[in-house]
């Protein structure tokens, strides 16, 4: 039932996906700080301290966080203020065998930097899969169009033609990059480990007795139990603010790339070339039913404009730390952290949903390149010119004066592109109109984009492809 009170946030109620939200949900999050007490219990118990087998089993059997749990937590935080503690209390209560036992020598950031770390490796793999899905709709169109030749455009503003799928996989190619970079950062993704209040391990040490390589193989033992190979070597209370502000620069690159391809189809959907997928019932204004708006496109650069601008905040927080810890980065990463996530999880949605279904319009595409094709060929006309007997100085010269008359049409008069016209009947210039007409095959000036973008697939994208196995489905949007 749909709360007509409460903030409905709208990551959660409109863009991200149930995938995501699971992983930064409160379930999810204090069923994983049960895990590491348990896994603690079971390393300490492992390396010798005497923690009763009915102890374990009642932790192993209530790792689950049920909404009553939370009610519980809620009570025992009113009096404690204290969130850890409460829920440690919760956990007791279900395991009171291991009430002595949980949370043995650890300090509060050991499940809660642990457990962020945790969640942002499942959401770092979720975010990957869903780049790669993007990628796959992405190669698929890019090979479909690569050879139909376009107008190329540098400063908004008519350029040398290149090809609907070359121009596709420059939005491609900013996608690997942050792929590699994604995967680079998940591939140095560590665990805090068992460190103690201050880093130091002291009350570990004091557990065991003094025997330092068993306090060092307690950090290995908890790490391998969560799935990791290693922890960070040295730590203050909590780990690095700067791995957050890594993380999030990456899920940054995302939005930047992701943004640049709205924009461009946005773009081109004024040029009527493209346009992304349009629902049978889809209202583009209250006022005029005519209009189809790039709504999705919009949206990306929306959420990207949120995403970019959260990547700074883990930057100042990681800058404003004080020596082993201050507590003014807990408030902050609450919000900072899972919004970044949930916004990457949406806009891959939305760029997957318009990748799969963008639309391309071959006839409006050649009309607009045909407009100023002309004027593209104007070297190949001087050079053929130059072939015939032609001068190529005064060539030049009678071209650009007949460029000049052309534009001056266009844009005073309104009319077509009379250029080929005014060459044709210029005596200085040795071509004809068939002669003319012959030099504007679009093919002629695309260069090498068709091959590159076979060469790219081939190369760079179609091994990613092989190795990514099941890629999520495209899906359409909700709302």
């Amino acid at each position: 039932m749909t709360s007509l009170d409460g903030f409905d946030h709208p990551l959660a109620g409109r863009y991200a996906s149930p995938e995501m939200l699971r992983l930064f949900s409160p379930g999810h999050r204090y069923t994983t700080w049960r895990r590491l007490w348990l896994a603690l219990a079971e390393s300490e118990e492992e390396l010798g301290l005497e923690i009763p087998p009915e102890a374990l089993e009642q932790m192993r059997a209530n790792l689950e966080v049920m909404a009553e749990d939370l009610d519980r937590v809620r009570v025992y935080e009113a009096s404690s203020r204290h969130d850890v503690m409460a829920h440690l209390r919760a956990f007791a209560d279900h395991a009171p065998a291991a009430k002595p036992f949980i949370h043995l020598g650890a300090t509060s950031a050991f499940v809660g930097d642990n457990a962020d770390l945790l969640i942002a490796r499942d959401a770092l793999d979720l975010v990957i899969r869903r780049l790669l899905a993007v990628v796959a709709a992405l190669a698929s169109f890019a090979e479909e169009w690569a050879e139909e030749p376009t107008l190329g455009m540098t400063h908004f503003q008519p350029a040398q033609p290149t090809t609907v799928g070359k121009r596709a996989c420059l939005w491609l190619h900013e996608l690997l990059l942050d792929l590699d970079r994604l995967r680079f950062e998940r591939g140095r993704l560590q665990l805090r480990g068992a460190k103690g209040t201050t880093g130091t391990q002291a009350s570990f040490l004091e557990l065991f007795d003094g025997d330092h390589e068993k306090v060092r193989k307690l950090d290995d033992l908890v790490a391998a139990r969560l799935g990791f190979d290693r922890s960070y070597p040295v730590t203050g209370q909590t780990y690095s603010r700067k791995i957050d502000a890594f993380l999030l620069d990456g899920l940054s690159g995302v939005a930047q790339s992701a943004a640049k391809m709205a924009t461009d189809i946005r773009l081109l959907a004024r040029l009527k070339e493209v346009r992304e997928p349009l629902a049978d019932e889809q209202v583009g204004s209250s006022a005029m039913p005519y209009k189809a708006n790039p709504m999705r496109s919009e949206r990306i650069t929306s959420l990207a404009r949120w995403l970019t601008t959260l990547a700074a905040n883990p930057a100042q927080t990681a800058a404003a730390q004080w020596l082993e810890r201050t507590l003014d980065d807990s408030a902050n990463r609450r919000m900072a952290l899972p919004e970044a996530f949930l916004t990457a999880d949406a806009i891959l949605r939305i760029l997957h949903n318009v990748a799969d279904g963008l639309v391309v319009f071959p006839a409006m595409v050649r009309r607009n390149l045909a407009e100023e094709l002309p004027f593209m060929a104007s070297e190949a006309i001087l050079m053929e010119a130059v072939r015939r007997g032609g001068d190529r100085q005064e060539a030049h010269e009678r071209l650009r004066l007949h460029a000049r008359a052309a534009t001056r049409s266009i844009l005073e008069e309104g009319g077509r592109n009379p250029f080929l016209e005014l060459v044709a009947a210029d005596p200085e210039v040795p071509l004809g109109g068939e002669d003319l007409t012959a030099l504007l095959d679009p093919a002629r000036f695309v260069g090498r984009a068709p091959q590159q973008v076979r060469e790219f697939l081939a190369e760079h994208v179609k091994p990613l492809l092989d190795e990514a196995g099941d890629l999520p489905e495209a899906k359409d949007l909700e709302v």
